[in-house]
């Protein structure tokens, strides 16, 4: 089949939107790494672009030393885990029940799902609940909150209709109850959809600090984004590093090495749930 020359433009421009769309969004990113690895005075005279400049990395040195950084990772680690599984857990078998027709009520709590979509919890009401349940000060907090998501309910439930109804039939015929054909064949078939859903939590959940500002009291308890905050927005680093430590670094230099301390786990995440990610975001799309 001859293609075009309108075809061929078409997707020479569309090409290079993308691409110049991706750059815009990758530069910044690797300004504040060459910040972070450049040396102080083309920091200083702000020479310093996409490339480091008197290449230094003395700043992770400091901060690879501070036993505070690497609790509150801990602590963001621990959250990020535990808030993804309980998400993926509530919403799949809520949107498993939804999906299934010989469930009482469910279009009724379907419409109620939806409701949410346009009217939010408000700040007060939901402090007041979680301080009446006793999770002041504890990781629950951070977690329980979010464990079901509408949207995700929405999209597992859509991907799960999808799937061929003569598995369930022939999974029943076989004994097995609705729990084991959940586990055994809808889990196994929904990967994509999990790995997607999954991996907006969980940046969600790593980037998130606004909920441990409202309810952790203890800065023991603090996760890595509060630290963050506190020195990217408040310029709190003599909070957190010996004043030694400060003078001999910008405090540009000090920001960016702790974005990138703060952000990279994240990042490092997708490659390894790429070909699921990909899958199931493009899932339904396409029909033959």
């Amino acid at each position: 089949m001859p293609i075009y020359k309108s075809e061929r433009l078409f997707h020479f421009i569309n090409g290079l939107f993308f691409t110049v769309l991706s750059l815009s969004m990758l530069a910044p990113m690797l300004h504040v790494l060459a910040v972070s690895l450049s040396s102080n005075e083309y920091v200083k005279l702000n020479q310093v672009f996409i490339w480091p400049k008197g290449f230094n990395t003395s700043v992770y040195q400091i901060i690879f030393t501070q036993a505070h950084m690497w609790r509150a990772m801990a602590v963001t680690c621990f959250i990020t885990i535990m808030g993804t599984l309980a998400y993926l857990f509530f919403t799949s078998t809520m949107a498993y029940s939804l999906s299934r027709s010989m469930m009482p009520g469910r279009k009724l709590i379907l419409k109620l799902i939806i409701v949410t979509f346009i009217f939010s919890v408000p700040l007060i009401p939901k402090f007041l609940v979680i301080k009446n349940l006793g999770m002041i000060n504890t990781y629950w907090a951070l977690i329980l909150p979010g464990a079901v998501g509408a949207f995700g309910v929405i999209i597992m439930k859509t991907f799960f209709q999808g799937i061929s109804s003569e598995l369930f039939d022939a999974a029943s015929i076989d004994g097995c109850s609705e729990f084991g054909i959940f586990a055994r064949i809808t889990i196994p078939l929904s990967l994509p959809v999990f790995a997607t859903l999954g991996l907006f939590h969980a940046v969600g959940e790593w980037n998130s600090y606004f909920d441990a500002l409202i309810y952790i009291r203890d800065k023991q308890m603090y996760p890595l984004q509060i630290i963050l905050r506190g020195i990217v927005q408040d310029s709190q680093l003599s909070l957190e590093f010996d004043q030694s430590q400060i003078l001999e670094h910008t405090v540009e230099s000090m920001k960016s090495a702790v974005i990138i301390f703060a952000t990279g786990p994240i990042i490092f995440v997708y490659p390894f749930i790429q070909k699921y990610f990909v899958k199931g975001a493009t899932v339904g799309s396409l029909k033959e």
